[in-house]
């Protein structure tokens, strides 16, 4: 979490308890992972919300108040991710909260949501129905079954190798199993690609040496992984190393800026479905990745390209301030619970919302509706070979 979100914070809290300030604020959450196993996709998260307030702000707030963040680092734990949307809802007078990351932090913090009348949403969870049962859960991803058809109609429009189709996939963690033994299998068969095997391992797994000579007893072409992305990291060396020729493929699990780079050449050919691609020629997009990329360098880290869950992070402000503009939302202490419902029922018919990725709509199930990039891995960086316009069904 950067210095600035930090100090932020402290001072927030104090001027809270001490002064009456936040009469003239209205709170946002931010239920981030800056640390823990998701720390790869999460880190910088926190930069894009920066550069979303500071544009908010300095064009006047919202409804003339500034919209002000509270944060707290869940390290990816879903019981940290319960404990901080309670913070936020009973504490901290949030009036919605940006976040969690995880599917597993989204299964566990949802229900609690819920029955505190705040809403959440989530930039980085996609596995299937996650906010479905919930009306103030909401996640700015495209749900998996909908990114992986979109996938496999860019691998047969552009002619690429798929007589065959192996999965690998980690089984102690909620959002690769729901993709391994769900969405990959319905999606392969709906594709007409048949499967020649599947493989499985643990997050924590070191040696991979069994899976992938498991794999090597029947070559395949494509090699669809659920897998968060250090583990994919091993599994990749592993693969080359034996001599496996088949394409990765991979969805938003790991949709890492620079996952390219550090694959190097193993990950040659790997093919992402993702939702953002920093080279999209917009002006708002390059103005946004611009001063993203600045604010790192003043920290120290060069060359970082925004991912989709920085881009999701940044929509999600603009977001939650565009419902609370309609709502005329005045951050009134005493009509918490009823402008906290406002905002909900503003998300929930949000319509052709002009976000960085392209004009999204919020779908029934509480997932936006909005454009996949499919990207390739070439020469250490993400190259857009297709795209996918929104379309209202999920899934075909």
């Amino acid at each position: 979490m950067s210095t600035y979100l930090r100090t932020l914070a402290v001072f927030a809290c104090m001027l809270a308890n001490s002064s009456g300030t936040l009469a003239q604020e209205l709170v946002l959450g931010y239920s981030g992972s800056s640390t823990g196993p998701s720390a790869t996709l999460s880190k910088h998260n926190d930069v894009a919300i920066e550069v979303a307030l500071e544009e908010i702000n300095g064009a006047g707030g919202v409804n003339g108040k500034k919209l002000v963040l509270r944060s707290f680092d869940t390290g990816g734990k879903p019981d940290q991710a319960v404990v901080a949307v309670q913070q936020f809802a009973q504490d901290l007078s949030a009036l919605a909260v940006v976040g969690p990351l995880t599917t597993g932090e989204c299964r566990a913090a949802f229900p609690v949501g819920e029955r505190l009348g705040i809403s959440q949403m989530s930039m980085g969870s996609s596995a299937p129905k996650v906010a479905a049962p919930f009306s103030y859960a909401f996640r700015n991803t495209v749900e998996e079954n909908y990114t992986w058809e979109r996938i496999f109609r860019t691998i047969d429009r552009k002619g690429y190798a798929h007589s065959s189709a192996a999965i690998a996939y980690a089984t102690d963690d909620s959002f690769s199993q729901a993709v391994g033994t769900g969405v990959l299998p319905t999606r392969l068969t709906a594709a007409n690609i048949p499967q020649t095997d599947t493989v499985t391992f643990r997050v924590s797994s070191f040696d991979l040496s069994a899976q992938v000579s498991q794999l090597m007893q029947k070559p395949s072409d494509l090699i669809a992984v659920g897998a968060q992305t250090d583990v994919l990291l091993r599994f990749v060396t592993e693969l080359r190393r034996q001599g496996h020729k088949g394409r990765i493929l991979g969805s938003s699990g790991i949709a890492d800026a620079d996952l390219p780079e550090r694959m190097g050449p193993n990950g040659e050919g790997t093919l992402i479905g993702a939702t953002f691609y920093s080279g999209i020629e917009d002006a708002r997009v390059q103005s946004f990745v611009e001063r993203f990329k600045a604010k790192l360098k003043v920290a120290g880290e060069t060359g970082i390209e925004p991912s989709q869950f920085d881009a999701a992070s940044y929509d999600i402000v603009f977001m939650y301030a565009e419902a609370m503009k309609r709502a005329k939302v005045t951050g009134d202490k005493t009509k918490l619970a009823e402008e906290r419902t406002a905002i909900r029922d503003e998300l929930r018919k949000m319509k052709d919302f002009p976000a960085i990725v392209g004009n999204l709509s919020m779908g029934p199930e509480g997932d936006v509706i909005k454009t996949i990039y499919i990207l390739e891995a070439k020469a250490n960086k993400w190259v857009l070979v297709d795209k996918h316009p929104p379309e209202l069904a999920q899934s075909k």
